[in-house]
């Protein structure tokens, strides 16, 4: 389950070393999604507005991006479009599990947070 060549999938074990480490997170549902729930210290960038919000995480050493889950085409298709406007891949990192498997095992969340 990789997105785009040269992107790693991330399962939550590697996910929560990423977090521990201080990658930022990515959520990259729209916006209702995001202020109902989303992981702990995630930011919401939708995956539609990702190539051109790029700036946001470039100055990072890596990013995770996540959406609903394996059967949610959001946060991969802002990733393949990311790759394919230059944005490097294996700097990327995708949370395949997204919010379902999340929830499913019992990890927190929390409501989506305005960035004003």
């Amino acid at each position: 389950m990789r997105p785009a060549p040269g992107v790693q999938a991330v399962g939550e074990k590697e996910l929560l070393e990423l977090i521990a480490d201080g990658v930022p997170l990515v959520d990259g549902r729209t916006r209702d999604f995001y202020e109902k729930a989303t992981l702990p210290g995630a930011v919401n960038v939708p995956f539609d507005e990702a190539v051109h919000r790029r700036a946001e995480f470039e100055a990072n050493e890596q990013v995770v991006f996540f959406c609903n889950g394996p059967q949610c085409p959001q946060s991969p298709t802002g990733i393949q479009q990311l790759v394919e406007a230059g944005f490097p891949a294996d700097r990327i990192r995708y949370y395949r599990g997204g919010m379902h498997d999340w929830v499913t095992l019992g990890l927190p969340t929390e409501p989506g947070r305005d960035p004003a």
